[in-house]
């Protein structure tokens, strides 16, 4: 089945080139400039835009994707008005895939059902639930396939080959590798070391492999395309645009500005590397 996730991708091979996967936080730091940021960011090359649900207690982000989420919830961000964002998003851009990311208790909180029924209205094409491991498949992975969604798991350097088929069930759309050991924007991620991994997993798997935690520069998208299926950006988008606030932590004249030039940045070092006959 062709959804447009798929359909991203193809693309991109089409172009022989990796896709860019940019991600922000749903609200921050406040519901009309996030939804400016997510559309600027789409505008000026992001292939996929993949969306923080905020969750005070997100246990796999750093510091700045914490703060980005506690920023959003002081707004007032919910989950209904990140579902809000997707529909708004969607009403300006029919093609280009929604990823939600986040942790399972505010849709559990929400309602399963419901929430997958309005993210469907919404215009919402995956998710990624950081703290459901494979074992937990029923209490969510499973009822997001059934109703169309692509459910995308995370591979880290730890992930060893005994562990690495239980990851990949039920697993679509692609799949994420983690770079680094530890929480996201903390390190840069070795780049060899990450196309011989991202090697091992396609190996397993013909779901495209992306590429995300350390990633921060044009340089660094370049190194890490020319071994992935796709690039992943959040830290470095998060640290601009918390760069860019007023001290009341408002936004400020340019913040719009200042995310999507580092987002036309990182996509075109994505496209800088040709991957023809990769």
């Amino acid at each position: 089945m062709t959804t447009r996730l798929t359909a991203r991708f193809d693309a991109c091979r089409k172009e022989a080139r990796a896709a860019l996967v940019t991600y922000v936080m749903a609200g921050d730091p406040d519901p009309e400039t996030a939804l400016r940021v997510v559309c600027g960011l789409a505008e000026v090359g992001a292939d996929v835009i993949e969306l923080g649900m905020p969750f005070t207690d997100p246990m796999a982000d750093g510091p700045a994707i914490q703060a980005s989420a506690l920023r959003a919830l002081k707004a007032g961000q919910t989950t209904a008005k990140t579902l809000d964002l997707v529909r708004r998003f969607r009403e300006r851009d029919p093609a280009t895939p929604v990823i939600l990311m986040g942790y399972f208790n505010p849709i559990y909180v929400y309602g399963v059902e419901r929430f997958l029924a309005d993210a469907k209205a919404a215009g919402a094409d995956g998710f990624i639930v950081v703290d459901l491991p494979p074992e937990m498949d029923q209490e969510f992975c499973l009822p997001a396939l059934a109703a169309g969604f692509a459910f995308i798991r995370l591979a880290t350097p730890t992930t060893d080959d005994a562990r690495l088929p239980a990851v990949l069930t039920n697993t679509a759309g692609f799949v994420y590798y983690v770079s680094i050991t530890g929480v996201t924007g903390t390190a840069t991620p070795d780049f060899g070391r990450v196309a011989s991994a991202v090697a091992r997993i396609k190996r397993h798997t013909e779901l495209p492999v992306v590429v995300g935690f350390g990633v921060k520069t044009r340089e660094h998208a370049a190194a890490v395309a020319a071994g992935a299926d796709g690039v992943v950006v959040g830290s470095a988008l998060v640290d601009t645009l918390r760069a860019s606030l007023g001290p009341d932590g408002q936004a400020g004249p340019d913040t719009v500005e200042r995310v999507v030039a580092l987002g036309r940045e990182l996509a075109a070092g994505v496209r800088s590397v040709d991957k023809t006959g990769a």
